[in-house]
């Protein structure tokens, strides 16, 4: 069985088992997942975890704005946002890279 399946049987389950608890149930586990939550020992591994997923995401961030704006210049312009360099390394880095575009306007009248 494919990791797929598994996951959408096990959601599948899951929703079936919670609506027939009803919302009480459902109150109860909350209740009780919040007091075992607040243990020290519970605590400081899911603080941890949270915390070194927060950094991930930061340091990701930056990586998906770009990949975000490279597609959305290529897109835009048709050519792919960073182009392989022909020339040397400072010649690139030195001139920054320019796009002509034109706006035309169109009006109609009804």
């Amino acid at each position: 069985m494919g990791t797929k399946t598994g996951i959408l049987i096990g959601l599948g389950i899951g929703y079936v088992l919670g609506t027939r608890a009803g919302r009480e149930r459902y109150e109860q586990i909350r209740a009780n997942a919040s007091k075992l939550r607040r243990f020290p020992v519970v605590a400081r591994p899911l603080d941890a975890a949270g915390q070194k997923m927060s950094d991930l995401v930061r340091a990701g961030g930056e990586q998906v704005t770009d990949k975000v704006a490279d597609a959305v210049k290529e897109r835009l312009f048709g050519a792919p946002a960073t182009q392989p360099s022909t020339g040397s390394a400072t010649q690139s880095a030195t001139q920054p890279t320019t796009v002509d575009a034109q706006t035309t306007s169109s009006t109609t009248q009804r």
